[in-house]
């Protein structure tokens, strides 16, 4: 369902729903993934990786693997160009591949070439490396202990412009806004809770991989499966002590990101290894190397304490942040407490958040990253407040919602958002206005809840060429690797504005050497930014097409008018009746100035946030423990939806993976910090036989930023289920539940059925 502000009517091919471009060749195999490359004399990467979760490196004996059958290049964390510095230099380069000390299990420590895998995993045994084991850290608790081992000996912490040394605080932030202290004193409610988040994998199919071919003449090739080419590109650079051009990433297709394809693992290892050996390298990981050595999403202490006053109004908020940033600095802390209280109309506010490192591999962007965790937060304080006041829980998110003209705590002022119109949705929707119906047994009980979350959504740079073809083909290169469609939603833009179908728009995703500098796919910000470009392009062609089609009929390009897929001469009675389709017009181009090619940039500073909320009808077994999702609705502002199926399979995919991360999923590790479910059989991630059909409602409130309205649909979607649901079970249970998962094991723990803990 799609209910808008806008008049999509007026658009032929924005609004409508084409087949992918790329959909043939993924469905086929033609379709080439990172793990399908062949190149000429290309050999095989493999990693020694760490026990030990933290341990310092002794020494490492290498010399029996360089003589061992089949192996042409063996390197270790010596090999690293600026392995051996200190601070955040050499953070990237040490997290690759570890120079002194280990500070995760499955941390890289020396890597062989051989001419096949198994030569390679022959080889990996015979190097010898020898720990000393030191205590890990695993838990914010661990990292904040008055006696807390430190993660990094020499780092300098900043909290809040002040720093700090010895301390596993990397940063302190904080955005405040009028007087919380005084306006809390004076709320007649207060709730003040405390939730906590574990580890969790974005979960994509394809394991990473990575290529690279290191020339003679200096220069690294990369082939790699990546959400941004350029992103590739910079770490390559910085870690390899190379310039930027002097590294050439050709991006593979893509099998499923999320934000955990964004940083580099693999790519740097191939590439020192194919210098030492002279041929080009090919590395990819399996399974418990992606969820032991790649980004998980952080794990987090989320304090939310709000008041409100006798009319219902929230008059006080305060939240204290808490995540994990992994071993390296850079939690999503701060886009943490940008989506905190954006929801919300609030006047006194106080945000701090913390940048905690503990031993666990760096974190990475997942989907929304910080906003699921302080969503959780949040809707659990408002939720309770509601039930204490009496309130309905959707009028009075209504009441308090954030409008236009207000400040966001974090200091922007809001332009034109849609959370008013997705509440009144939600409140009107069928699925709210509906039964929630009897349980199917006596042992069994039934709840319902919602929670609403807020994406910021970003801009940043993009640039997209577009070439005129004389059979009237326009074909488009672009520089955004497509994920969930967006080679699709780029080339709608410019068939809209070219008034052609868009089947007649051939788009392509050229190398960093073919394309200008363009942003990762990440931020929800390709079908917005790189859709601008692709709008603007468009409309250069048809500023370059008038001049052309002024050469042929001999006018001024100013008499030229372009309507509705022609173009037509005005002013002048005897030329009104000259016209000229694309189409003809792209086959009469020779002769009137070469080539039509033309290219546009934008660098987009903003981009129009966005709000949805979920609802959700649950069933919990109270012999089992066993939670049955029965119905999900996601409401959400998606601004324009240039490609409505697209948008809603982002809002589907989201709202699974929040109800995975809320009901089942974690890094479950044991007392020593290692992971003991690496394996998707035993993570356990929700398939398409435990949920039903996600309803979706898209709300249409136009972005002004944007030609055709968009705001990003990719994120907000994974904001709202851990609330929504928390909420849902105490509707059931009359139980709040501040751990996720809200797994069997804790759900019967709190029910009285477990007394010793819960596994």
């Amino acid at each position: 369902m799609v209910i808008s502000e806008s008049s999509p009517s007026a658009y032929r091919v924005v609004g409508t729903r084409p087949i992918r471009p790329d959909g043939l060749d993924k469905v086929t195999g033609r379709a080439l993934y990172g793990a399908d490359l062949k190149l000429d004399g290309l050999v095989h990467g493999v990693v020694l990786r760490s026990p030990h979760v933290h341990a310092r490196i002794k020494s490492i004996d290498t010399s029996a693997a360089e003589k061992a059958p089949g192996v042409l290049a063996v390197m270790t964390g010596a090999d690293m160009p600026v392995a051996a510095a200190s601070g955040a230099g050499a953070w990237s380069s040490n997290r690759v591949m570890a120079h002194d000390k280990v500070l995760f299990k499955g941390h890289p420590v020396a890597a062989v070439a051989a001419t096949d895998r198994n030569a390679g995993y022959e080889a990996l045994k015979l190097i010898k490396v020898e720990y000393e084991p030191l205590e890990p850290v695993l838990s914010i608790k661990d990292a904040l202990a008055p006696d807390a081992v430190l993660v990094h000996d020499d780092m300098v912490g900043n909290h809040l412009g002040e720093s700090v040394k010895n301390t596993n605080i990397a940063a302190v932030i904080r955005h405040e806004l009028g007087d919380p202290t005084g306006a809390m004193g004076r709320a007649s409610l207060v709730v003040e809770r405390e939730v906590e988040m574990a580890t969790v994998h974005q979960g994509y199919i394809e394991p990473q991989t990575g290529a690279a071919r290191w020339d003679e003449d200096g220069r690294v090739t990369v082939w790699t499966s990546t959400q941004g080419m350029f992103g590739v590109r910079d770490q390559m650079a910085s870690i390899l002590q190379l310039t930027e051009t002097d590294v050439h990433v050709i991006p593979m297709e893509i099998g499923g990101g999320f934000g955990g394809k964004l940083n580099v693992y693999l790519e740097p290892i191939a590439a020192i290894l194919s210098k030492k050996c002279g041929r080009p390298v090919k590395a990819y990981m399996n399974r418990v190397d992606v969820f032991e050595a790649t980004g998980p999403a952080a794990a987090a202490t989320i304090k939310i304490k709000l008041g409100v006053d006798d009319d219902g109004i929230i008059i006080a908020a305060e939240a204290d942040l808490k995540y994990e940033a992994g071993a390296y600095p850079g939690s999503p802390v701060a886009a943490g407490a940008v989506c905190c209280f954006a929801s919300y109309d609030l006047d006194n506010v106080r945000i701090t958040g913390y940048d905690i490192l503990v031993t666990k591999p760096k974190t990475s962007a997942y989907r929304a990253p910080g906003s699921t965790h302080v969503a959780y937060g949040v809707e659990s304080v408002i939720d309770e407040i509601c039930e204490k006041r009496g309130y309905d829980p959707v009028e009075f998110r209504l009441k308090n919602a954030s409008r236009e003209g207000k400040r966001r705590a974090d200091g922007p002022i809001w332009g034109p958002i849609g959370i008013t119109q997705v509440l009144e949705e939600s409140r009107d929707s069928a699925h709210w206005t509906s039964s929630i119906g009897e349980a199917d047994s006596p042992g069994k009980k039934r709840g319902r809840g919602m929670a609403v979350g807020f994406w910021r959504n970003g801009g940043r740079r993009s640039v997209v060429t577009l070439n005129l073809n004389a059979d009237g083909i326009v074909s488009l290169i672009e520089g955004s690797v497509d994920i969930g469609g967006s080679r699709a939603s780029i080339a709608m833009q410019a068939a809209e504005v070219l008034c052609i179908p868009m089947e007649d728009i051939r788009p392509s995703i050229a190398s960093t050497n073919s394309v200008g500098y363009t942003d990762n796919t990440g931020g929800s910000r390709t079908t917005y930014a790189t859709g601008m470009a692709s709008y603007r392009a468009a409309e250069l062609m048809i500023e370059e097409l008038k001049v052309r089609v002024s050469k042929i009929w001999d006018i001024n390009a100013s008499e030229v008018v372009f309507d509705n897929g022609t173009f037509q001469a005005m002013q002048d009675a005897e030329l009104q009746s000259m016209s000229m389709t694309f189409k003809e017009l792209a086959g009469r181009i020779d002769g009137t100035g070469g080539p039509v090619s033309v290219t546009s940039t934008v660098d987009i500073p903003e981009a129009g946030g966005a709000f949805g909320a979920h609802l959700v009808d649950l069933e919990v077994d109270l012999e089992t423990g066993k939670t049955d999702v029965l119905r999900y609705t996601v409401v959400q502002d998606v601004g324009g939806a240039i490609h409505p199926s697209y948008a809603e399979g982002q809002l589907q995919g989201g709202a699974v993976q929040g109800i995975g991360w809320a009901l089942n999923e974690e890094y479950f590790l044991t007392g020593e910090g290692r992971m003991a479910n690496s394996s998707f059989l035993d993570y356990r991630m929700p398939t398409t036989l435990d949920l039903p059909e996600i309803e979706t409602i898209l709300v249409e409130v136009p972005n002004p930023i944007h030609p055709f309205g968009v705001r990003g649909a990719g994120e907000v979607s994974i904001a709202p289920p851990l609330g929504a649901i928390a909420n849902a079970l105490h509707d059931a249970l009359g139980i709040r539940f501040p751990q996720a998962p809200m797994k069997p094991g804790r759900i019967l723990e709190s029910l009285g059925v477990l007394k010793d803990g819960v596994q």
